[in-house]
């Protein structure tokens, strides 16, 4: 009778020290919540974006978009850091959604405007659904899409009898203990070890398996918990979730995977009951007559985090707007690059093909850059970083950050006019496209990359999309002056200061130069910057060069 007593008093001791770890952790967890609302994100161990671009590349299997960024352009703008500065999602269903919000989007997607508003006027139930993404957590590479999709989705993990039986052995050893002491004691220690053998073995055999099914199983019980709240895709979810009920009540198999103190205490218990591979059964026979709605229930899940996530990001920057869409060019005001700290703002008019030029580190690039980030932003989150933002919808391709591909042999103009012509094959189509492109062709001669770029941007003028160039040739600009709107961004150069940018975009091509200005600045050597101010104002006089004699 001792003994029983022992081992009872051992598990209430047990018990009681969960409930102290899990009330502890879901405090900590509602305060961090609650204190990382309306900033930006710090970038999350999870979410890596191989594992991203995995769920998105499954999404779309199952759905058809208007257009997608692709890599290069996604890559030419850091899109990836953008997206961690929105990222303020609690779970992989939020953060997969949202990124395939960022790269597949349809004209004038605002689907998402009546959740971002329901949950700003509702700030505690907000939290309140945070928290139960929260308590979901993160699981990279979860390929939960991947098996909804398969025929046969899950793996078979053995004999069900077998794992039942096994699973019963500590309870019968309990039962025994209470007439035989130490024979139920034997029992029931010798069949917990044997229990986590069997686990250990089998769980290195279908980790990934058992791991996304514990996750998907898991979704289910956050989507039962969110459709007790009064959110406007409620119906949705209940729904959706209705067909898959009788899988929630195997919730309780499957704790574990939030990595608090409280879960890896239940997941071993578990584990020593067999519960998980005797659930794993059920719910997969379940799930291979539902899979649509599952695929549904997260798509619905996904638009709820998403909208937080876009939502806190207003909030946290200082000037966002609603974009308005309507036919002809761009326009906006106050428009700035997301990824600059402090930054200068400008206006943006864009109603024609249009000229950058101006020195290295005047803020071209950024100028650019930072319009074609709003371009996306506004089409796939309805957010513009502006006063005030309007536009035309359509696709947005760049062709920046150009690099020789040595492993399929291109030297870096191959690349650059293979990255230039992906441009022009979409812009043929002649639906509406914003093209962005950096210093054109500067991988060739002069001579040959001012005669190219001015026949492309001539080219461009026949179709009904625009084009934004930065360049370093002055030639371009006069040349293009009657098709084309010249804009320049200047400096301010002196022994005293040195060189100075306002980062102000102004209209005209650029008057001044001040690489050899640097020179001087800089202490090269007075021969070498005399030199090439003579032979600099020698060609402009004769359009010729000087060979210079040994």
């Amino acid at each position: 009778m001792n003994e029983v007593i022992i081992v009872a008093g051992f598990i209430l001791v047990i018990i009681l020290v969960f409930v102290a770890i899990d009330l502890w952790s879901k405090t900590k967890l509602k305060r961090s919540i609650r204190d990382a609302w309306g900033k930006l994100p710090e970038y999350p161990i999870n979410d890596r974006e191989d594992s991203l671009i995995t769920a998105w590349e499954i999404t779309k299997e199952l759905q058809e978009w208007d257009s997608e960024i692709d890599d290069a352009t996604w890559y030419d703008l850091d899109m990836y850091d953008i997206f961690q500065q929105i990222n303020l999602t609690y779970s992989s269903i939020g953060s997969e959604s949202l990124y395939q919000r960022l790269r597949s989007f349809n004209f004038q997607q605002d689907d998402l405007e009546e959740l971002i508003e329901f949950f700003d006027d509702q700030p505690e139930l907000r939290q309140k659904v945070q928290y139960q993404f929260a308590h979901l957590g993160k699981l990279d590479n979860n390929l939960i899409k991947n098996y909804l999709l398969a025929e046969n989705n899950f793996s078979n993990p053995g004999s069900f009898w077998l794992y039942l039986v096994l699973g019963l052995l500590p309870l019968i050893g309990l039962v025994v203990a209470a007439f035989a002491p130490s024979v139920g004691i034997l029992i029931f220690v010798f069949s917990l070890c044997l229990n986590t053998i069997v686990s250990m073995v089998k769980k290195s055999t279908l980790d990934r398996e058992l791991t996304s099914m514990r996750y998907l199983v898991q979704s289910f019980y956050t989507a039962k918990k969110l459709k007790t709240f009064p959110l406007p895709n409620q119906g949705e979810i209940s729904k959706e979730l209705a067909p898959l009920k009788n899988i929630t009540r195997f919730g309780f198999a499957f704790k574990g995977s939030g990595g608090t103190e409280a879960d890896v205490i239940v997941e071993t218990l578990m584990m020593s009951l067999m519960i998980p591979f005797i659930s794993y059964h059920f719910v997969q026979r379940k799930l291979g007559k539902h899979k649509e709605a599952a695929i549904r229930l997260w798509q619905a899940m996904g638009d709820l985090e998403a909208a937080l996530a876009i939502l806190n990001y207003r909030t946290a920057l200082e000037e966002t707007c609603l974009p308005e869409f309507r036919a002809g060019g761009l326009t906006a005001e106050d428009c700035y690059h997301p990824l600059v700290s402090e930054p200068v703002t400008n206006p943006v008019e864009w109603n024609k093909n249009t000229l950058i030029s101006g020195s290295n580190a005047s803020g071209k690039s950024t100028y650019v850059k930072g319009i074609a980030i709003n371009c996306i932003l506004a089409q796939t989150i309805n957010t513009a970083l502006a006063s005030q933002f309007q536009m035309e919808p359509g696709h947005v391709m760049t062709s920046m950050a150009v690099e020789d591909n040595v492993i399929e042999g291109d030297s870096y103009f191959i690349a650059e006019i293979k990255s230039i012509k992906r441009l022009l094959n979409q812009v043929a189509t002649k639906e509406r496209c914003y093209c962005f492109i950096d210093e054109i062709l500067r991988g060739t001669n002069t001579v040959e990359r001012i005669a190219a770029s001015a026949s492309i941007l001539h080219w461009l003028k026949d179709y009904p999309s625009l084009a934004f160039v930065a360049t370093h040739d002055i030639e371009l600009t006069e040349i293009l002056k009657y098709e084309c709107h010249n804009l320049h961004f200047s400096e301010r150069i002196t022994h005293e200061e040195g060189i100075a940018f306002d980062y102000l975009v102004k209209e005209g091509p650029t008057t001044t130069r001040n690489a050899l200005r640097l020179l001087e600045i800089m202490d090269y050597p007075a021969s070498i910057t005399k030199l090439a101010q003579q032979e600099l104002a020698d060609f402009e006089n004769d359009r010729s060069w000087n060979v210079l004699q040994p």
